[in-house]
């Protein structure tokens, strides 16, 4: 019997986004060598570049073995720099004039009232910005367990008429992976949507949305890119330099048209989906027909939480509070420490700025977790494993029950037993209940399973014995009795 020859497939090999991976993955030992995956499951280079370094969301499947004190990857040391540099000419300046000129120090009592005051500030500001990031993870993988559900739901459960016409099993086929392609479009639809990248053309995003119709698409996609970011951008990005950064939603505020919601449409045709197979009679179950239903109320619960993260900041004059509160603390902070500390009054200073300034800093960069920063959450990566689930999903037809529950490779009281499906089908219902009683009560506890296993079968066999030499007995009995009958 000759070998099953897979037929080459041509597939474009997409370049990812800027957001995505950039190369695609390498063909396993023993699949199609003609075959070449999408290029959006993983990164190939394994060196970390200057401009990836400082941006993000950082690779979570990167291992670092150096202390956690000393990365410098993750961490707001680049974004210290010039505020710290300020922080440290002030001190100096104050220390050289409370020396050499006339003493500046003040009663360090304010540092006790003040202090409280900051560590209410700050304490404030990191549990808010925390809470949106938690919700925002919260809401991607709500939109994973979903995505997961809804897939399984359409693969398994609607049926493929393949005996009612061949042409049209294989149509059913098509239609199914179409919408579970839609699925994987309403994710990254949402990821380019909460990043404010408007444009429909984006390598992850226009295979999947190609062969259907969104307002984004209908727009001038050259006029939806991001601008090539200059080096004095790129830099102020940075280090944090307000002046130097453009704003995040300057392509929609410049937009003339209107743009739609991609994800929402998505969610159109995916509904379209659903009702087509309630009407055509593949999805006949009323309980599936349900849950499917709800699946898409959950995509567009998802779509509206994410989306209230995004738009509801904390309050602007919390914010602008907050940070006056702490820079005035840091500028008063070398006045109250030079009587005791005398020159050391510029280190101090430059730490309490560093904890005070970095505490905040960490509050800003999560506030928003959906950007590019390297602590927001890896939305490129959810996004890859929502569409790796689905391609694992539709890599086997939908399974039969009894393809995989009467195969002799079925040990179905393993660890107790070692028997097959056939051997335990032989068997009554008695004992087949007998075993599951003594699975549940000793085997789980047993030091010695082997020894209990070995007990189990002897006694199973003592028993086949005795049953034996019952029937053999009956026999005896029966012979003997139609021979008096005889006589």
């Amino acid at each position: 019997m000759e070998p099953h020859k897979i037929p080459d497939l041509n597939v474009t090999d997409f370049a990812s986004s800027q957001n995505s991976a950039t190369s695609a993955a390498l063909p396993s030992p023993g699949r199609n060598p003609h075959f070449t995956p999408i290029a959006l499951r993983q990164k190939t280079h394994t060196s970390m570049y200057l401009d990836e370094y400082f941006k993000g969301p950082r690779d979570m499947t990167h291992h670092s073995k150096w202390p956690l004190f000393l990365r410098l990857h993750g961490s707001i040391i680049p974004k210290m720099i010039i505020p710290l540099t300020f922080v440290a000419a002030w001190a100096t300046a104050v220390t050289c004039i409370s020396k050499f000129v006339y003493n500046l120090g003040i009663n360090p009592v304010l540092l006790t009232i003040t202090g409280f005051v900051v560590g209410l500030a700050l304490s404030f500001r990191s549990t808010t910005a925390y809470e949106r990031y938690s919700e925002g993870r919260k809401y991607w993988a709500q939109l994973q367990v979903t995505a997961r559900s809804l897939a399984r739901l359409i693969w398994i459960h609607t049926q493929e008429r393949h005996e009612q016409d061949p042409e049209l099993g294989k149509a059913d086929i098509l239609a199914k992976l179409t919408a579970l392609n839609l699925i994987n479009a309403f994710a990254v639809s949402l990821k380019h949507r909460l990043r404010f990248e408007p444009a429909a053309n984006y390598p992850d995003l226009e295979p999947l949305i190609g062969n259907i119709y969104t307002l984004a698409q209908m727009a001038d996609q050259s006029k939806l890119q991001q601008d090539k970011q200059t080096a004095w951008k790129e830099f102020a990005s940075w280090l944090d330099i307000p002046f130097g950064q453009s704003n995040p939603r300057k392509i929609l505020k410049k937009s003339q048209e209107n743009l739609g919601n991609v994800p929402l449409e998505v969610l159109n045709y995916l509904s379209a989906y659903v009702e087509e197979t309630i009407q055509n009679g593949t999805m006949k179950v009323p309980a599936h027909q349900t849950q499917l239903m709800n699946g898409l109320a959950t995509f567009a619960d998802v779509l509206t939480g994410t989306e209230r993260v995004l738009n509801t900041p904390v309050p602007l004059a919390y914010s602008i509070s907050i940070s006056q509160i702490t820079w005035a603390y840091i500028l008063v902070l070398p006045f109250q420490l030079y009587k005791s500390l005398g020159w050391v009054t510029i280190f101090g200073t430059m730490l309490g700025a560093y904890i005070i300034l970095g505490l905040a800093a960490i509050g800003y960069e999560i506030e928003n977790p959906f950007g590019t920063d390297v602590n927001d959450l890896p939305l490129d990566s959810y996004c890859r494993e929502i569409a790796s689930d689905i391609d694992v999903l539709t890599s086997m037809a939908p399974p039969s029950s009894s393809k995989f529950v009467s195969t002799e490779r079925n040990k179905v009281l393993f660890p107790l037993s070692e028997s097959s499906y056939s051997s335990w089908a032989e068997k009554s219902v008695e004992e087949i209940r007998s075993a599951l009683r003594a699975k549940a009560t000793t085997a789980a506890t047993s030091v010695d399973l082997e020894r209990f296993v070995a007990a189990a079968e002897s006694t199973e066999a003592a028993r086949d014995a005795a049953r034996k030499e019952e029937e053999t007995q009956e026999k005896g009995r029966h012979l003997n009795g139609h021979g008096g009958d005889a006589v």
